[in-house]
């Protein structure tokens, strides 16, 4: 886990993912890790607290050789069978490991997009709705999108008032979490 602070700021969450989950990711491109991918929360024994709670694969047995010192609580753990609200009947071959794959390129795009922008300013809901959509546009999806006109700011604060980040993966069964 990664520690955040206190308070679910937008631009506390985009300084984490350039300052932290951009080291996971040069991690992955180094190849000590082969897939990852994140979510904030908070800890059991520290509510008050908030935390990305990062899950990837590797082929170390003791990550903690690699990982960057602010990465606390590193444990083994067992993957889920199933990803709620993904019908894996629908992927080909039936096999969630299809889902977790593509999962963690989310991961990967939202830390690129996030580390793509300049840091010393907050990047908009209005423009995070917009790269949403051009997810949703080309399934059709485009009146049904997070996408609205700049001349609706109140209505993009109210739909994107935290960041949706969540995903997992698999590699021979096991899941190391930090």
């Amino acid at each position: 886990m990664i520690h955040t602070g206190k308070e679910p700021i937008r631009k506390l969450f985009q300084d984490t993912i350039r300052d932290k989950l951009q080291q996971i990711l040069q991690l992955q491109k180094k190849g000590k890790i082969a897939w990852f991918h994140f979510q904030w929360r908070t800890k059991v024994d520290d509510p008050a607290n908030l935390y990305f709670d990062v899950v990837f694969t590797t082929d170390s047995d003791d990550p903690d050789d690699f990982l960057p010192e602010y990465c606390i609580d590193t444990e083994k753990i067992v993957i889920d069978k199933s990803i709620g609200g993904i019908d894996e009947e629908l992927l080909v071959g039936e096999d969630i490991k299809e889902a977790w794959r593509i999962i963690g390129e989310q991961s990967e795009f939202i830390v690129n997009m996030v580390c793509s922008h300049k840091g010393n300013v907050e990047i908009p809901p209005s423009q995070i709705a917009q790269f949403i959509h051009f997810f949703m546009n080309p399934m059709g999806y485009d009146r049904n999108s997070l996408f609205f006109p700049k001349a609706h700011p109140d209505t993009i604060e109210s739909v994107i008032s935290q960041p949706i980040f969540q995903m997992t993966a698999i590699l021979g069964g096991e899941l190391l979490r930090f």
